[in-house]
């Protein structure tokens, strides 16, 4: 099992990165309707919840530390005041996104202490995105905001899952992952590959409660 656990934080170059959010979250929500910005809000508020941490009103250096963006070409950013100030190198990136065709794309920022400070989200809103519901890629995208996770963790599969009919919902062994992660005796970063078993410690702690 610490294998699988591994496996959410190494990335492609055989590096295990691990990162949670040190502060408390403070996020804002660009190019969606009120309906949808409820949605986004509420995934986050359960995330939060879920893990144990907390949601702010105002990040006293930063304002807001959580941006998610939709939106439908990724030219569009280019357009957005001062975004080149926040993410550096945003012009090139937007080009390589363009030449990918990528739909989605994260940027983390991090403390001194390797937590996690902020968060850009960004969606373009193409036909595979605009298809799935908005409470569903609402909470996928908000797990992977949650955690800095590998950049395979979820290629072969989703961290939601939907049990027959049912509504889909976070699967029960990433939500235990993501509880342990923020489990205030482990640290809030990591690149030392034993911290899996840390977090697999946790994991079988609580499920002893």
């Amino acid at each position: 099992m610490t294998t699988d656990v591994s496996h959410y934080f190494t990335r492609s170059t055989g590096d295990y990165f691990f990162a949670r959010w040190g502060r408390p979250i403070v996020p804002v929500v660009f190019g969606v309707q009120d309906e949808t910005l409820s949605i986004v809000k509420g995934a986050f508020e359960a995330l939060c919840a879920l893990a144990g941490h907390q949601m702010a009103e105002t990040d006293p250096e930063l304002g807001v530390n959580c941006m998610v963006f939709f939106f439908q070409e990724w030219t569009e950013l280019r357009d957005v005041p001062d975004l080149d100030r926040l993410i550096e190198g945003l012009l090139p990136l937007v080009s390589r996104l363009e030449a990918a065709d990528a739909n989605q794309y994260r940027v983390f920022r991090f403390d001194p202490d390797g937590g996690i400070r902020a968060c850009f989200v960004f969606l373009r809103m193409d036909a595979a995105l605009a298809a799935i519901p908005a409470e569903t890629l609402a909470l996928g995208q908000i797990t992977q905001s949650m955690l800095v996770w590998s950049d395979t963790a979820f290629n072969n599969t989703s961290p939601l899952g939907q049990a027959g009919d049912g509504p889909v919902i976070l699967r029960p062994d990433i939500a235990a992952l993501i509880r342990a992660a923020y489990d205030p005796v482990t640290p809030v970063a990591s690149q030392d590959p034993s911290h899996a078993l840390r977090l697999m410690a946790r994991i079988s702690v609580s499920k002893q409660l």
